[in-house]
């Protein structure tokens, strides 16, 4: 079934993101996995690409197209060359519509450009060492002192941690409010007094993403640093996790096709027995049921996206999309590996890495036990 999702103007970006990751990314990624960091000068190069902030208006150095088509090219072609440590995807899909939609015309004349030209790299801060998908434990906390707030905490598992120069930081500043209550959006810059980074963080997959734990000691935030409305964090979040949600779908889909046909060519030109391994009955089979699948997860997150783009995806949808795929990831990643043999478990073929990228899809982003709690919730049980 071919996807109809894309149109001309999608497909000519396409090969504008193709041609620049081959030549920027795809000969380097090796060494950034083994430096734990992806050069800022990438992010640069991107942005004069115009791979970056591609929905943001043109007055702030935008593309002006507000169509989540373009982000998702950006993040199929980057997982197509397996380059998981290139952080665009937070920044755009995730961190973006903050800036975007929350920001001040000052605060977007002071970010939004560099954020398009890649001179301002973006991190957002929910996660603590207490507390995970759980952002209404969060305990990072920021009083009001005249005209600044005072925030203290730390946060943990920060994709871009260390690259960062924007830190959107989810913090509680009313300390009394209950629950979900009580919490704002304070937009961290690199240099504030307080602010120090940990660990660029050592993890099984994802090697060339910069991942860190963030502290904050008394760092002051200017007043005019706070995004959207106080206390109203945590429901500014709800409005946007969908979409993230609907980028980790994406990108799951992507990495299942990509591995999916790298496997079908190995086990073409691969034999045992004296004929090739895609002739065995077993490997027929398991490949036709993952090409069925993937093919179904295509149709799915197509038609999410396009709900996305008309304003009409629900947290539900976007949960079932980030749940359903991204645990096919891991099975499409663990199938083809097993397929490949004891090569599959060698560095040099990109399905080892693509089956230790792919397990941390299930757990960022809200875990998928939570995804099926949001699920659940919407059937009345």
């Amino acid at each position: 079934m071919r996807s109809t999702l894309y149109e001309a103007d999608h497909d000519d970006f396409r090969a504008t993101v193709r041609a620049w990751a081959e030549k920027t990314v795809a000969p380097f990624h090796a060494q950034w996995e083994s430096d734990g960091i992806v050069p800022r000068e990438v992010w640069a190069s991107a942005g004069d690409q115009g791979l970056l902030g591609m929905d943001v208006d043109e007055a702030h150095g935008g593309g002006g197209v507000r169509d989540f088509r373009y982000n998702a090219v950006v993040d199929e072609e980057l997982t197509r060359i397996g380059a998981s440590g290139v952080g665009f995807g937070l920044h755009n899909d995730v961190v973006g519509p903050y800036l975007r939609d929350l920001a001040t015309e000052e605060q977007a004349q002071r970010w939004l450009p560099g954020f398009c030209s890649g001179a301002l790299i973006t991190a957002i801060a929910m996660t603590e060492p207490g507390t995970g998908s759980d952002l209404q434990a969060i305990t990072t906390a920021a009083r009001r002192d005249g005209s600044d707030w005072v925030l203290s905490g730390a946060k943990t598992f920060i994709t871009n941690g260390i690259n960062a120069d924007l830190v959107i930081v989810v913090a509680r500043t009313d300390p009394e409010a209950p629950g979900s209550r009580g919490t704002s959006l304070l937009v961290v810059e690199r240099g504030m007094p307080g602010f120090t980074r940990g660990r660029n963080l050592e993890k099984v997959g994802l090697k060339a993403q910069d991942t860190a734990e963030l502290f904050f000691d008394e760092v002051r935030v200017p007043a005019e640093n706070l995004l959207g409305t106080e206390n109203a964090g945590f429901a500014h979040l709800m409005d946007n996790l969908p979409q993230e949600r609907l980028s980790i779908a994406v990108i799951a889909v992507a990495s299942a096709e990509t591995v999916l046909a790298q496997t079908v060519e190995y086990v073409t030109t691969r034999t045992a027995f004296g004929r090739p391994v895609g002739s065995f009955q077993n490997s027929r089979f398991v490949l036709a049921e993952l090409h069925t699948e993937t093919t179904i997860a295509r149709t799915f997150v197509d038609e999410c996206v396009r709900r996305l783009n008309a304003g009409e995806l629900s947290a539900v949808d976007a949960a079932m999309a980030k749940y359903w795929t991204t645990e096919l990831q891991n099975k499409v990643a663990d199938r083809c590996l097993q397929l490949h043999g004891g090569y599959g478990y060698m560095d040099e073929y990109p399905v080892s890495r693509a089956w230790r990228d792919a397990r941390v899809q299930s757990i960022y982003g809200g875990t998928n036990e939570v995804m099926r709690e949001i699920i659940g919730r919407s059937m009345g049980l």
